[in-house]
């Protein structure tokens, strides 16, 4: 990867072992591979069997999960916040394990569509909840540094899972608990 980022320096028009630049290649490679470490994650890396028995059965909410990625189209960032929420059947997840799953598919290369119902998924996979909604509000550098240049854009997408999807108040609920319009 080293090498890769020293010939993008050099196809840029720079010259790699001017001072300024002769370390970048290897900095440039320790970050992205700190900005793509969710592939060499699992979800039960992540969750780390913690999940909870709990007789609790009313939303869990998490709200404002700040979270950036890189669009796979031109491995630019695209930077938000995801709200989570899940209706619990037994058991709950601990709440930092929710944080580390929009990690775990944040830092990949992604699209926010995809992105939102990985989470989703995910979340209702792990806890058998009876459903998951999952809301991602962000801004795409893709959009605002290059093409259209539109600054203050923002993109937000919904996976709505289970009884978040056939069951109009409890997505009425989940939308009024982070104080979005219905």
């Amino acid at each position: 990867m080293e090498d890769a980022f020293a010939k993008i320096i050099a196809e840029c028009g720079e010259d790699p072992n001017r001072p300024g630049l002769r370390d970048t290649p290897g900095r440039a490679a320790t970050a992205f591979q700190f900005l793509t470490r969710g592939y060499q994650q699992t979800v039960d890396e992540v969750v780390n069997g913690a999940l909870f028995p709990s007789d609790a059965s009313e939303m869990v909410v998490v709200q404002d999960i700040e979270l950036y990625s890189l669009c796979e189209h031109h491995l630019l960032p695209f930077i938000g916040k995801c709200h989570v929420a899940y209706l619990p059947c037994g058991k709950v997840l601990g709440l930092s394990k929710v944080a580390r799953i929009v990690d775990l598919y944040a830092r990949r290369f992604q699209i926010q569509e995809q992105l939102t119902t990985q989470i989703a998924q995910t979340v209702m996979d792990v806890t058998d909840s009876d459903g998951c909604g999952v809301i991602i509000e962000a801004q795409h550098m893709c959009m605002m540094m290059r093409g259209v240049e539109k600054q203050n854009s923002l993109m937000k997408t919904s996976a709505m899972l289970g009884t978040f999807r056939s069951n109009q108040p409890t997505r009425n609920e989940f939308l009024s608990l982070l104080n979005l319009p219905r």
